[in-house]
Formats: structure tokens, sequence, C-alpha cells
């Protein structure tokens, strides 16, 4: 019978990924968020200002995330890059 090998060893891995983070510290190279809870009308007008500040192009702006709460607002966050590169 043919023996079933066991989890291949992880200390590669922990060291690769500890050798990132000295690199490059967390928070360099992600995206930028920002969540606004507004009404319908003043959200619409938030998001195209985000698309006109920061075109989806070159920033990879998009609306993460979005949900109707009482009262016809909308809770929606938006994301970009910190830079166009």
């Amino acid at each position: 019978m043919a023996r079933v090998p066991g989890p291949p060893p992880l200390e590669g891995l922990r060291r690769h990924i500890e050798r990132r983070r000295r690199e490059k510290p967390a928070g360099e190279g992600h995206f930028v968020r920002e969540t606004f809870c507004l009404e319908r009308q003043a959200a619409r007008e938030k998001a195209r200002e985000w698309f006109d500040l920061w075109p989806k192009a070159a920033y990879w702006t998009e609306v993460e995330s979005w949900r109707a709460m009482e009262g016809d607002r909308i809770e929606f966050t938006m994301r970009r890059l910190p830079s166009a590169d």
C-alpha cells in the first residue's frame, strides 16, 4: 500500500513572507479605500467625483461594495490605487 505524504514543510514560505514584509512595509502599494453613507443622488455625485479625479483606467477606481439603507441612503466603499504608474 502506498504511503500518503504528509503536509509540505512551510519554513521556506515563512521566510519568504517575512522577507517580503521587511522589503515592502504594509500599506505601500495597497488600495486607498473610503466609505460613504449618502442620499442616493449625493452618492451618485460622489462616485462620479472619484471617477473624474482618479480615472478608472489609471487608478483602477471602482465602487468596491454598496448597500441600500433606510431612508433612500446608500452606503458604499470606493477604492483606487494610491498613484498611477
